[in-house]
């Protein structure tokens, strides 16, 4: 990836983003500016350039590409699972109109640009066992609709406009560095291990056997920026690629955790979120990203479950009078 340029992230103050922008300034230094529709908090990283700003306003936008001389997008700012099923007309300018923008932003200045899409673009009638990269396409949820019109779109401006778009279809994604929102299906795989240290309980809003694909930070960021290192002539897909790490339930990862905390148990009320869980796959095919440029994981459930337990248990402690 060029650094002739400066490097945008949208969405900079969210779960992914905010590890997404540490480690772009790990390796590009002062040469990220961050950007996210709320003011910074403690939880934001620090990049020296930070701009409060609605993707949806292409003018701001613009201003703001263009003040920077901005040369790559992460174009991350988007409403996930069960924000958007509340408030889908919003979902849809959110996750629709802010990634046509970017697209057309960068289709006049020559911009690369990273969108992230989702396992949610499969509905009930895709496979849910190793969900194919050809599997049908038409969710049920506002969140799924709206990812499957976004590939589409990042297609459509690689082929008409020439834009250098890459795409991967994130799975779950836990990581330890920002509290759980509630926003996500798959939150509950972040909140079960605040609770387990903190509590000893929890009360999880999905089936004790729901199994679905997720992943560990580390394993996302990597991905995320090894695709937009990938030479051009590796990729063979400009929709989005399927990513997978590990599946499992909310069982399994009960399982994992008390082998740190005996005594922790998890209970089961499943509420509104079980519906879109089980529209979801229960484990992807990444075949073509494995075999395209080289995708492969590091962590699966026992050690993603290992480290989270130690960065919490470190945090929790330094956050003790």
């Amino acid at each position: 990836m060029t650094t002739a340029k400066r490097i945008l992230v949208t969405g900079a103050a969210g779960q992914i983003g905010s590890e997404l922008v540490t480690a772009l300034c790990r390796k590009y230094g002062n040469e990220v500016v961050a950007l996210d529709k709320r003011l910074p908090t403690e939880n934001t990283p620090n990049t020296g350039s930070f701009e409060v700003a609605d993707t949806s306003d292409k003018e701001h936008l613009t201003s703001i590409v263009d003040q920077h001389g901005v040369g790559t997008i992460f174009h991350l700012a988007s409403l996930l699972s069960v924000v958007a099923e509340k408030h889908p007309q919003l979902a849809w300018r959110v996750n629709t109109e802010g990634l046509s923008n970017v697209l057309d932003i960068a289709a006049e200045r020559k911009i690369k640009v990273f969108w992230p899409s989702s396992i949610a673009v499969f509905g009930p009638n895709a496979p849910r066992v190793k969900t194919s990269q050809e599997a049908t396409t038409i969710p049920n949820t506002i969140y799924g609709v709206s990812k499957v019109a976004g590939e589409l779109l990042c297609n459509y401006y690689w082929l008409k406009c020439g834009v250098d778009v890459r795409s991967l279809r994130y799975p779950g994604i836990i990581s330890s560095e920002i509290p759980p929102s509630g926003a996500g299906t798959t939150d509950y795989a972040i909140e079960i291990f605040y609770e387990a240290l903190r509590k000893k309980r929890y009360t999880c809003f999905l089936r004790e056997d729901t199994i679905l694909p997720m992943m560990y930070i580390p394993d996302c960021i990597n991905a995320t920026m090894e695709i937009m290192n990938a030479d051009q002539t590796q990729l063979k897909r400009r929709t989005s690629y399927n990513l997978s790490a590990m599946s499992f339930s909310p069982r399994d990862l009960t399982a994992e955790i008390r082998k740190y905390v005996p005594e922790f148990r998890c209970d089961y009320e499943p509420d509104f979120r079980q519906k879109i869980a089980d529209s979801w796959p229960t484990s992807i095919d990444d075949s073509e990203a494995r075999k395209d440029w080289g995708w492969c994981p590091r962590y699966d459930l026992s050690e993603m479950t290992k480290d989270m337990i130690k960065k919490l248990s470190s945090k929790f402690e330094a956050e003790s009078p």
